[in-house]
This record gives structure tokens, sequence and C-alpha cells, in this order.
């Protein structure tokens, strides 16, 4: 998953390098702001029986990066997901982002509560 991020947003334009002290951020800020985006539009295209808890994503992120390389991506596995991606995108973006990591979680309770409205 990560890998699949830092190719995206290498393709973007973002710095990818991670911190030296903390290896799980990223040195700069607006590329740690978009994989925390990113991860919230993973869970939100998930049904609910499919998403995990901090502990178990955690213990799972762990798994993945010692992992060789992850499976590429099937078609409409990489569509779902950048369409979610461009929808969580769209919402900073009506945001004005001068809230920082407070718009990041209004953005994802909005979306929580937007699905569960919708009955899934």
């Amino acid at each position: 998953m990560r890998s699949a991020f830092e190719a995206w947003a290498q393709k973007d334009g973002q710095i990818v390098r991670r911190r030296e002290d903390k290896p799980d951020e990223y040195l700069v800020y607006e590329t740690q702001r978009r994989w925390l985006i990113w991860q919230a539009a993973l869970e939100h295209g998930k049904s609910p029986a499919g998403r995990k808890s901090a502990k178990e994503a955690t213990a799972a992120r762990a798994a993945t990066a010692s992992a060789q390389r992850p499976v590429a991506m099937a078609t409409a596995d990489a569509e779902v997901r950048n369409q979610v991606l461009n929808e969580v995108l769209d919402a900073f973006q009506g945001l004005g982002g001068g809230g920082g990591m407070d718009d990041i979680m209004h953005v994802i309770q909005g979306l929580k509560q937007k699905k569960a409205q919708s009955g899934e």
C-alpha cells in the first residue's frame, strides 16, 4: 500500500523521503498529510465489515512493510481507489486547508457520517 502511495505521490511531484527518527512519517508535511488522506480514502472505500480496528491496521501495516513487494492491484480496485481518493481530496479543497490535522479529522468524520446515512 505504501509503495502504491509513493508512486502516486511522486507522479504528483511530492517528496516521499521519510524521517530518519520516525520512519513511518514523511519528512515533508504535505506528503504526510496526503498519506493520512490516502489511508482514510482506502478505509472509506471498504465495507464496514472489511474495516480494521487501529490495532489490526497497525499490525497489518507492519506485516506489509516486511513483505518484499505488494501484489499489483487489479484495474477495478485501482479505479475505486482513485475515485475515493479524488472524493477525499475534493472535500479537503472545499475546507480551504487552514486547519491542518483538524481538517483531516473533520473530513474523515464527514465521510463516515455520509456512509452511515446511505445505509452501507
